[in-house]
């Protein structure tokens, strides 16, 4: 069976856009799909429809929108239960530690890109069953909208938690 990868796009990105990201993975031995945030947002600065993620009044749609698109690819192709990975970057980030932090006996990994976790809706409810969880955490040091500092808070919460999580920055 194949480990999927669930690509959930940054504020006003799209899911072909975040999709670019998979070839530079690998370019076998996995199944990746990528995901469109709910609210639109207009045409961006390349003309292409961008999206977000939207709010907390979101979040029941794009449960059920992550679950089926993860149900309906496992039913067209031999995933692996246990491999499920959401990988987001920015605004798609802190969307995934919220999911898989949710749902971790459904989710296996986060992959947080120029991303942090939430901060509201306690994201840690389910700590117990979460403590499975494989978080990779990549961050650029110039990143102006997310500083350094809440990326350290995330790793450390993380690990205080006893869940594996690495990290590495980037000169970017």
């Amino acid at each position: 069976p194949y480990p999927l990868i669930v690509f959930l796009h940054g504020n006003g990105g799209n899911e072909e856009q975040i999709l670019r990201l998979a070839p530079r993975v690998s370019r076998r031995n996995f199944v990746s799909i990528g995901l469109r945030g709910p609210v639109c947002l207009g045409p961006n600065r390349k003309g292409a429809l961008g999206f977000s993620w939207g709010n907390a009044s979101h979040l029941n749609l794009i449960e059920d929108y992550l679950l089926n698109a993860i149900q309906q690819t496992r039913q067209h192709y031999h995933i692996h239960s246990e491999r499920i990975i959401l990988a987001g970057f920015a605004e798609g980030a802190t969307l995934a530690y919220r999911m898989g932090l949710m749902f971790p006996e459904k989710i296996n990994g986060v992959v947080a890109l120029n991303g942090h976790m939430p901060r509201e809706n306690r994201p840690l409810l389910r700590l117990p069953e979460a403590r499975s969880l494989q978080v990779f955490i990549g961050h650029g040091i110039a990143n102006s909208v997310v500083p350094a500092s809440m990326l350290r808070d995330d790793r450390r919460l993380l690990y205080s938690a006893r869940m594996e999580v690495e990290t590495h920055c980037y000169p970017t």
